[in-house]
C-alpha cells in the first residue's frame, strides 16, 4: 500500500490504454469512493469490513460486472455458490450500508482502558496505532519483550486461539514481537476478556 499509484493516476493510465481498471479493494470499509475515482470494477472481500459469510462483491459498471456474472454457473459442484451464502452476505450489506460506523476517536476510547491494563503487565508495551492506509481506523498495537515475559509472541498467538475464546490478533510482525488488536468488532467487555486471557498466558493473571 506505499509508493504506489493512487486509483485516480491509474485511472488515467487504464483510460489512455483503453483498459478497465479493477481495484481489489479486500477489506477496505467505504463501498463508493473507489468507483468515483475511476475504477470500472471494485472487489471487496464479504468477510472482512463487511462481516458476512466467505464470500465477495463485485461493484462496477453494467458491462463488466455482466462478464462477471457470466462466472455464476461455476466450475463443477464444489465452486457453486449456496442460497445460504448468497443471503448471508446480502444481510451483511444491509445491515452494514444502514448500521452506525464508529469512528476512529470511539474507537481509542474504547480501547484505553484495555491498554492502560495491558501496559501493567510485565514485558509488555501497548499504544494506540493509526491505519497505514490512511483510514478512519484505531488499532491497539502490543509490543512484548520476550526476555521479560519468557514467552515467544508466535507461542502466546497459538496459545489465544486455543482457549475457551478463540481469539485471533494481526500477527504480521509477531516475529518482531508486535502484535496489533482491531478492535471494531468488539466490545468493552469483550476486550477485558482479551487482556485477562494475555495475562494467563504470560503468567499473569491477578487473583481473586
Amino acid at each position: 500500500q506505499k509508493s504506489m499509484l493512487s486509483v485516480e493516476q491509474a485511472a488515467v493510465v487504464a483510460r489512455k490504454h483503453d483498459l478497465p481498471l479493477i481495484v481489489d479493494a479486500a477489506a477496505e470499509e467505504d463501498l463508493h469512493a473507489y468507483y468515483r475515482s475511476g475504477a470500472d470494477l471494485v472487489i471487496y472481500s464479504g468477510a472482512k469490513a463487511i462481516e458476512g459469510p466467505t464470500s465477495g462483491l463485485v461493484i462496477g459498471k453494467t458491462q463488466y460486472v455482466e462478464w462477471v456474472k457470466r462466472q455464476t454457473a461455476g466450475i463443477g459442484r464444489a465452486m457453486k455458490v449456496g442460497k445460504e451464502g448468497i443471503l448471508g452476505l446480502t444481510c451483511a450489506i444491509e445491515h452494514y450500508l444502514t448500521a452506525t460506523k464508529e469512528s476512529g476517536a470511539e474507537m481509542v476510547a474504547k480501547m484505553t482502558p484495555f491498554i492502560d491494563a495491558l501496559n501493567t503487565l510485565n514485558g509488555v508495551t501497548a499504544r494506540v496505532v493509526w491505519d497505514s492506509a490512511g483510514r478512519d481506523i484505531a488499532r491497539t498495537e502490543i509490543k512484548f519483550d520476550e526476555a521479560t515475559t519468557g514467552v515467544g509472541t508466535g507461542e502466546l498467538v497459538n496459545a489465544l486461539k486455543q482457549g475457551e475464546y478463540a481469539i485471533y490478533f494481526r500477527g504480521y510482525k509477531a516475529n518482531e514481537g508486535i502484535i496489533e488488536a482491531d478492535v471494531r468488532s468488539v466490545n468493552a467487555d469483550q476486550l477485558n476478556i482479551v487482556y485477562r486471557r494475555i495475562s494467563e498466558v504470560l503468567g499473569q493473571e491477578k487473583k481473586a
